[in-house]
C-alpha cells in the first residue's frame, strides 16, 4: 500500500513517514500544499495524510482540487484547529476522517488502516482468502493458523492483492502501489516476489492471468 504524507512541519513529517514505513507502507512526503497537490494529482495513492495549515496552498483547497479532479483515494486530515466548524469544512471538502493535533501515532495508523480497508470493501482488520489470513494491525500472515514470515515488499504485495482479492491486478498497478516515487522501479521484481510468496505460503492463492497480471482468490474458486 502506498501513502502520501503532506505536512509542513519537518519533524512531524519525518515522524509520520518513519512510522508509516515501519507499518509496511510505501511512503511519499511533501512539505507544502503545491507539492502535495501535484503528487496527489499524478500518483496513485491508497490513502493520504493531509495537514490543513499548509504553505503555498491550503490543505482544504488541495483536497477540493483533488476531488474536483476525480481523485478518490481516502484522505485523513490533520489540523491544529479543533473547532467543530473546521471539521465540517474538512468533511464538506471531501475528507474521510479527521484527527486534531497533538495525536498519538498509533491512532493515525489505526485510522489509516480503517480507511484503506473500507475503500477496498473490507469491514475487519483481518483479511481472509482461503486458508490464508493477513492481520493488517500486526502485519502477521498465517496459513491454516501457522505463521508465515514475509519480507516488507512481499507483505506489501500480498496485502495489496488480498485487499483487492478477486480482481486482476496488473504488474504496472502493483509496481505503482508497492514503491515510493524514489524507488528504482522494475516490474520484473514483481514476478520474483510473487514466486517467493507462493513458495512461502505453500498454497495456490495467487493466480497468474496471462497478459493481464495477478489475482488472489481461494484455490476452490479458480476457473
Amino acid at each position: 500500500m502506498r501513502v502520501l504524507v503532506v505536512e509542513d512541519d519537518p519533524d512531524l513529517n519525518r515522524q509520520l513517514k518513519a512510522a508509516l514505513t515501519d507499518a509496511g507502507y510505501a511512503v511519499d512526503a511533501a512539505l507544502d500544499g503545491e507539492e502535495g497537490h501535484f503528487l496527489g494529482s499524478t500518483e496513485p495513492y491508497d490513502a493520504v495524510v493531509l495537514d490543513i495549515g499548509l504553505p503555498k496552498m491550503d490543505g482544504l483547497r488541495v483536497l477540493e482540487e483533488w476531488r474536483r479532479g476525480g481523485r478518490r483515494f481516502p484522505v485523513l486530515l490533520l489540523t491544529a484547529r479543533d473547532r467543530w466548524s473546521d471539521k465540517v469544512q474538512g468533511f464538506d471538502a471531501g475528507a474521510d476522517d479527521y484527527v486534531p493535533k497533538p495525536f498519538h501515532m498509533e491512532e493515525i495508523l489505526a485510522r489509516l488502516r480503517a480507511l484503506v480497508r473500507r475503500a477496498a470493501g473490507h469491514t475487519t482488520s483481518e483479511l481472509a482468502c482461503g486458508t490464508v489470513r493477513l492481520d493488517t494491525r500486526t502485519g502477521r500472515v498465517s496459513v491454516d493458523g501457522n505463521p508465515v514470515k514475509l519480507t516488507s515488499h512481499e507483505y506489501r504485495l500480498l496485502s495489496y492483492l488480498m485487499h483487492h482479492q478477486g480482481r486482476v491486478v496488473s504488474r504496472t498497478e502493483l509496481v505503482e502501489h508497492l514503491y515510493d516515487q524514489d524507488f528504482d522501479r522494475d516490474s520484473n521484481t514483481v514476478e520474483v516476489f510473487v514466486g517467493r510468496i507462493r513458495k512461502k505460503l505453500g498454497v495456490d492463492l495467487i493466480q497468474t492471468v496471462r497478459g493481464l497480471g495477478y489475482v488472489a482468490m481461494p484455490p476452490e474458486t479458480k476457473a
